[in-house]
């Protein structure tokens, strides 16, 4: 039967077994390893040289030594190194299991603390936010009931009654689009001065990115708009029910409006006054004074849900469109819904948007169709076919001249409304989703936000520039002042600015 020490692994000279750990071991090896530790090396319990016993095997036949002197004591030497290293070996291999076991552990408390520090963070980013929505908030009254619209007295719960659009609303549409249609003949084809050029527009780059102007819980930014007068003001409409005012020069929010009971798909900011406009599927328009975050009017024009939002030029009128197949003509500053007209093609209306000049609009339907009407009048003058899917996004562009069309089919669509037809079509991506469009204000750029954020030269229609920075698809872009910048908003809750540092 062969034996093997279990420290040196060699057949031992004089084996002896352990009653600790049955092990068995060369004798002198396992004695000098009790005399320096004073324990099994296998089992690690106290261990003497006299418990160790003894086994009787035919002693191992070795050569005779050499009777040279010096010889038996170089074996010697040898031999006590070879033990020795056995003994540091062994040593070392327990000394490596231990590491192992430690390192394991170490490993756990390390992904364990890495959890803990995910959560820390994620209640910081919600503090965070917390915060940056109570900071606007500190100083403000409580915001008192909105005065709802009133005919005749009463309180409109239901959609109000038509006032009539009076010879004197009618002359006042006339006299604005006049003058604005002379303030255009009078500028020309010259664009201003201040204009960003197109060299400098492809340089644009993502100058900041805020993520806390609506609720996580409910993620998503549905709508935007920037403040004419003044382009450091930014508006949003979120999933949160909420609409937010934003300053982009000091990086505040400068008020929340709460009111809406649904979330808000549209918002516009009055160019010369300091109120906005909100309008969401709970089928309410809410007309707000941004210095108190109060509802003034509350508009009570639809039976369902509100899909399109427009400011007439003069300032004082707002045209909508709903799932309820009408659009609606308000005056904001008495909450009176002077005409509602049915759309004849009996569906949904999707959006709406007002010619530069205010005598004529135009509405998308969920039935593919944009469709031109005339305010005066009330009635529908022409219709462009050959998107397909519902019309998700129209825009005028500030010659007068063109629409930009947009639909659940991947493509832009440019008509001339002096010949009433399409003369351009901007293809795009398979799959990609458009959900806003926007000319800035001289009509030089186009802008598409969608799948990602494009830049169109109008014109050449050439495609200048693609941002790409948003994670989710992006819901909503306005140029700023002579495309000094660029805004866009998105599903991942994000309000993202472009431009040169």
């Amino acid at each position: 039967m062969a034996l093997c020490c279990a420290i040196s692994n060699e057949v031992p000279e004089h084996p002896v077994v352990s009653p600790s750990s049955g092990a068995i071991f060369e004798k002198r090896i396992i004695e000098k390893y009790i005399l320096e530790n004073g324990i099994d090396p296998i089992s690690g319990k106290e261990l003497t040289p006299e418990e160790l016993i003894d086994i009787k095997t035919p002693p191992i036949v070795k050569p005779k030594p050499p009777s040279a002197t010096s010889i038996p004591a170089t074996l010697k030497l040898l031999q006590d190194e070879w033990d020795a290293v056995m003994l540091y070996s062994f040593t070392q291999r327990q000394q490596l299991q231990t590491a192992r076991q430690e390192l394991s552990h170490a490993l756990y408390q390390h992904d364990a603390a890495c959890r803990v520090i995910a959560r820390l963070n994620k209640e910081v980013t919600a503090a965070r936010e917390a915060l940056a929505t109570l900071k606007p908030q500190a100083g403000i009254t409580n915001v008192p009931q909105p005065a709802v619209a009133v005919e005749a007295g009463g309180v409109a719960n239901q959609p109000t009654e038509q006032a009539g659009m009076s010879p004197e609303v009618i002359q006042k549409l006339q006299d604005k689009a006049t003058i604005l249609t002379q303030e255009r003949k009078r500028r020309g084809r010259t664009v201003p001065e201040d204009l960003v050029t197109q060299e400098v527009l492809r340089s644009f780059r993502t100058l900041a990115s805020h993520p806390s102007l609506h609720s996580a819980s409910v993620p998503g930014i549905l709508a935007l708009d920037i403040n004419p007068s003044d382009t450091s003001k930014i508006l949003t409409g979120g999933n949160d029910r909420n609409a937010t005012v934003f300053n982009k020069d000091t990086e505040q929010v400068v008020c929340i409006l709460k009111g809406h009971t649904k979330k808000v798909t549209k918002v516009i900011y009055h160019p010369d006054e300091d109120i906005v406009i909100t309008a969401s599927p709970d089928s309410t328009i809410r007309i707000w004074n941004v210095p108190t975050s109060q509802t003034t009017l509350l508009l009570r024009s639809h039976e369902n849900a509100v899909t399109g939002l427009s400011l007439h030029p003069t300032g004082d009128y707002i045209l909508s469109t709903s799932e309820d197949q009408h659009w609606a003509f308000s005056d904001i500053r008495t909450g009176r819904l002077l005409t509602k007209v049915a759309d004849q093609s009996n569906v949904a209306l999707t959006t709406a948007q007002f010619h530069p000049d205010g005598l004529i609009f135009g509405t998308g339907t969920a039935d593919s169709q944009v469709k031109i009407w005339d305010l005066k009048e009330q009635s529908n003058v022409a219709n462009f076919t050959g998107h397909s899917g519902a019309i998700t996004s129209i825009s005028f562009s500030e010659n007068g001249y063109y629409l930009a069309t947009a639909a659940d089919d991947a493509c832009v669509k440019l008509w001339d409304l002096r010949k009433l037809k399409n003369f351009k079509t901007l293809q795009l991506d398979e799959g990609y989703q458009i959900k806003d469009l926007c000319f800035d204000q001289s009509g030089t750029y186009l802008a598409v936000a969608g799948t990602d954020i494009r830049v169109y030269l109008c014109k050449q229609w050439q495609e200048l520039k693609v941002f790409n920075d948003h994670t989710a698809a992006a819901t909503g872009v306005r140029f700023g002042k002579h495309a000094h910048y660029l805004a866009s908003t998105s599903m991942d809750r994000t309000l993202k600015l472009y431009g040169l540092e």
